[in-house]
């Protein structure tokens, strides 16, 4: 497996099953129409490559989680001796902060390639094996209620 850099936010919140990079990546209006309502920004701020790309998402542009990471020379939290820190636990949504907790010490034990693998197979329906993205309510493919995250 290739893991693409630009999708390792340093946080945790791998970009590859993130709504706002899906939604851009499938160029999917009506997903990014959706999607307005919980960011609270114009469609045409539903863009991402990836955190680490050139074309972050809005709120990824002055992230202070990733400041710090770059400020401590480190690729990711998974690095820091200070995780879970202050960044974390005033992160400002709260599925943001289950996952970035659960994530992280993921990362730790099993290494980048692995720990994308898992992220990825994690936002698969169980019912349908429709895949899904980060914080998902319900399968958008069988409409059956998930707990994914």
């Amino acid at each position: 497996m290739k893991v693409k850099k630009e999708l390792l936010a340093p946080c945790g919140l791998y970009c590859g099953v993130c709504g706002i990079y899906i939604a851009h990546r499938d160029d999917n209006t009506k997903f990014k129409e959706r999607l307005t309502a919980v960011y609270n920004v114009p469609v045409e701020q539903i863009a991402c490559e990836g955190c680490l790309s050139n074309r972050p998402f809005v709120f990824c542009h002055t992230c202070p989680i990733k400041s710090c990471t770059q400020n401590k020379g480190i690729e990711g939290c998974h690095e820091c001796t200070d995780f879970p820190c202050s960044l974390i636990e005033n992160f400002p949504f709260a599925v943001g902060k289950k996952v970035m907790l659960r994530a992280i010490p993921s990362w730790r034990e099993l290494g980048t390639e692995r720990w994308v693998e898992e992220e990825e197979k994690r936002y698969i329906c169980p019912h349908c094996s429709y895949p899904q993205f980060r914080g998902a309510k319900r399968c958008r493919q069988c409409s059956n209620p998930l707990d994914l995250d």
